[in-house]
């Protein structure tokens, strides 16, 4: 395809100018040497006919009486077309007794009516005597075709009173030549036209070997291999198009090298704060959960402040165990621990360790078995689905339904949709719809994580309105994630997934279990249940990302 491309672009249109010049010029020379000869060729022929003619015309017919007999007439047209020249003649004039006759040298090819009457007319006209005219009667000649043959048609009246002559001469020959020199020139144009096709192509060659290496190069600094260099030898003007592309591309390198370090040296610091931020937000978190326990026997005038504490406080440490899971993603040392699971079991088990059971309309059927990480899985799950409980109206529905080797998860809610505006950047990181809100309860990394575990499955999330009113979000992740080549079931991915704080909801923590019988808080604050778990339990999603935009 490659060649077959090259071939059509560039070398093709070089080759077809080159082929039309050619062409035009091999033509247009073909052209004027074949008229040149023709005419040369035509004129020599007739020329010498026509003075041979009047030669014998004046020989043959000046010893005749003035009024002869058609006999004699006769023997002098046959006289007369015994030359060299080949040419059968015609002698009309008076006899004697009155009358004319017609003696031609062939009957059974040349009579009177082979003349054409315009040549008759103009050989019978007498023109007026004077200094510029100095004969009455004048030898007139004329073209014509007889059966498909050529012809040259001669004629002249004798001066004085003799007979009038006409001469008939074939060009048979002639036309022979000329058509072996049209053949003859249109083997040169061929000839030509292939030669310059010939030439084209060296041509073609030399002048887009420099630009099929700069292509070349090209094509590996977009792969990345900002090393890439091209010789430079001459002064040309592609020579200064190389010198132009290595510039080029060592200032890309240096910049490219300077922003990764740049990044690099960014990400280092998240990770790092957010490491140095989890010890201290421990003791933190510790401290709160006493308060809490507490809250019921605080003074009343403390204990929204001590709320706010708590409240505060799982915020800070939601948004530290986001950003490592997000260092994670920029680092690319996130890992998939696969296992086949359930899907409906999957979304089920995500619902009811966040109390959405009453909130939620889950359609999918048992059996439908995929291979991924059940973990990420439910990061993803709680997310799209808190999002849609926060910022979209009940019921939430969420459509499992398998497409050949695609599962695809929709999760709709049926609220007032998302803005036009807003579309386009519902996972982007930390991005607020109105200023005037820049505050919200989640990190504004919800979405932004569940994209970027959707992508490490080799899946997509996609945001829309439905024509039915509400919102929908689409998820799409192959039914095998190990047949992409992105699964991880080694040490290190488990590891990795133990670092990452598992977010998959268990109950097993007793402070989870006091959140989660404390109040159907849960359901009208944003799931006070599974406030420890880095996915936010739906608490980040579109809400910070549009900052209540819904």
């Amino acid at each position: 395809m490659r060649i077959s491309m090259r071939w059509i672009s560039l070398r093709l249109r070089l080759m077809l100018v080159f082929a039309l010049v050619a062409l035009a010029a091999a033509v247009s020379a073909s052209a004027i040497a074949y008229w040149l000869n023709r005419d040369a060729v035509l004129t020599r022929t007739q020329n010498a006919a026509l003075d041979d003619f009047r030669k014998s015309l004046q020989d043959n017919t000046g010893s005749l009486p003035l009024s002869p007999t058609c006999p004699e007439l006769q023997d002098a047209a046959d006289r007369m077309a015994g030359t060299s020249q080949k040419y059968a003649v015609l002698l009309i004039g008076k006899v004697k007794g009155g009358g004319s006759c017609a003696a031609p040298s062939d009957r059974d090819l040349f009579t009177l009516e082979t003349v054409p009457k315009t040549l008759v007319t103009a050989v019978n006209r007498e023109r007026k005597v004077d200094d510029s005219n100095p004969y009455p009667y004048h030898l007139y000649w004329q073209r014509i075709t007889l059966d498909g043959k050529p012809y040259l048609v001669g004629g002249a009246k004798v001066i004085g009173g003799g007979p009038t002559g006409y001469l008939l001469k074939s060009l048979e020959n002639e036309r022979a030549d000329l058509n072996s020199l049209a053949w003859s020139l249109g083997i040169a144009t061929g000839l030509a036209l292939i030669g310059s096709a010939l030439l084209a192509q060296a041509a073609a060659s030399t002048v887009l070997r420099p630009v099929q290496r700069l292509g070349e190069a090209a094509s590996r600094l977009g792969e990345g291999k900002l090393d890439t260099r091209l010789q430079v030898s001459g002064t040309d003007e592609l020579a200064e198009l190389s010198r132009t592309f290595n510039r080029a591309a060592a200032s890309l390198e240096q910049r490219v090298e300077e922003l990764s370090a740049r990044e690099a040296a960014s990400r280092r610091f998240v990770a790092d704060m957010s490491h140095e931020l989890r010890t201290p937000l421990t003791a933190i978190t510790a401290v709160t959960e006493v308060l809490e326990d507490e809250a019921d026997s605080l003074d009343p005038m403390i204990a929204p402040a001590v709320q706010l504490v708590v409240s505060e406080t799982r915020r800070l440490n939601d948004l530290v165990e986001n950003l490592m899971e997000v260092t994670r993603f920029d680092a690319g040392t996130a890992r998939l621990v696969l296992d086949d699971v359930d899907v409906a079991d999957q979304v089920t088990a995500c619902i009811d360790a966040r109390a959405w059971l009453d909130a939620v309309e889950l359609d999918a059927e048992r059996g439908i078995m995929a291979r991924l990480d059940p973990r990420r899985l439910d990061v993803i799950l709680a997310n799209l689905i808190g999002n849609a409980l926060k910022h979209g109206g009940s019921p939430v529905r969420v459509r499992v339904r398998p497409v050949d080797h695609e599962l695809i998860i929709e999760v709709r809610d049926h609220g007032p949709g998302i803005p036009e505006d807003v579309l386009p950047h519902v996972f982007d990181r930390f991005y607020k719809a109105s200023a005037s809100r820049p505050r919200s309860e989640g990190s504004g990394l919800g979405l932004s994580i569940a994209l970027e575990n959707a992508h490490i499955h080799g899946g997509e999330i996609t945001a829309a309105n439905s024509p039915e009113g509400g919102a929908v979000f689409t998820l799409t992740l192959p039914r095998d994630v190990s047949a992409t080549g992105d699964g991880d079931e080694d040490g290190d991915a488990a590891k990795d997934a133990t670092d990452a704080k598992d977010t998959h909801p268990k109950k097993a923590d007793g402070k989870g279990k006091k959140a989660d019988t404390k109040g159907t808080k849960a359901d009208t604050k944003g799931t006070k249940a599974n406030a420890k778990e880095t996915g936010n339990g739906g608490k980040d999603g579109r809400g910070p990302a549009q900052g209540g935009a819904k």
